[in-house]
């Protein structure tokens, strides 16, 4: 894969939704649409045959759901890229798919511009929250707030943060002007004491124990 060109896969129950989100990422310059499927099995099939760098799945679907979907093709392809598209009313799956190893969460009302930014963040290795869900998690989770040890060395507390922000490793090394490496180390001790297996779990963890405010 090239920096900047993307092969997606795309799996939604709805045809003129699917349809629609394929013609979209089409026009995008650097995005080729590699496969579409109308449900979970079809995309879990489709993942092994054709090769791709990031699939968009929507949690509701028949035959096989969007978490079933994802574990399976995580569990046969671990590097994979994952983005979920929701609605408000999935909540209950996304900590399961944050478990799980998915890195991005779309609304489905989502504009093609936040798509976009959203498959090129997690195939840099990042993760993505569309705003508007994740202002719903926040409200959602801060009324189940709980206080947290200071577990956290207060470097690492202004590195955790920065890395909600969606800032990268180098990012954040030159604004708080210290290496790469020292934030690579920031960043593995964090997930090590939080108990989180990838930087989607971290964000849900910081603000479920109040050691973060997002905008």
């Amino acid at each position: 894969m090239t920096e900047g060109s993307y092969k997606v896969l795309l799996a939604d129950d709805h045809r003129l939704f699917r349809e629609g989100l394929r013609g979209l990422l089409t026009a995008q310059s650097g995005i080729e649409v590699v496969g579409v499927a109308a449900d979970g099995a079809e995309l879990v099939a489709m993942a092994d045959e054709v090769e791709f760098d990031v699939a968009l799945i929507d949690i509701e679907m028949p035959v096989m759901n969007g978490l079933e979907a994802a574990e399976k093709i995580l569990t046969s392809h671990p590097e994979a890229h994952l983005v979920a598209l929701t609605m408000h009313n999935d909540e209950a799956y996304y900590y399961r798919m944050v478990e799980l190893g998915v890195k991005g969460f779309l609304l489905k009302n989502s504009d093609i511009d936040e798509v976009v930014s959203a498959v090129c963040t997690v195939c840099a290795g990042g993760s993505y929250f569309s705003q508007e869900l994740l202002d719903s998690l926040v409200s959602n989770l801060k009324e189940s707030q709980v206080e947290a040890e200071p577990l956290l060395s207060e470097r690492e507390m202004e590195v955790l943060p920065l890395i909600c922000q969606g800032l990268s490793n180098q990012e954040i090394a030159d604004k708080l002007f210290i290496s790469k490496r020292t934030v690579d180390n920031h960043r593995a001790n964090i997930l090590e004491k939080s108990g989180c297996k990838n930087t989607a779990g971290m964000v849900v963890w910081a603000i479920k124990n109040g050691l973060v405010e997002l905008e």
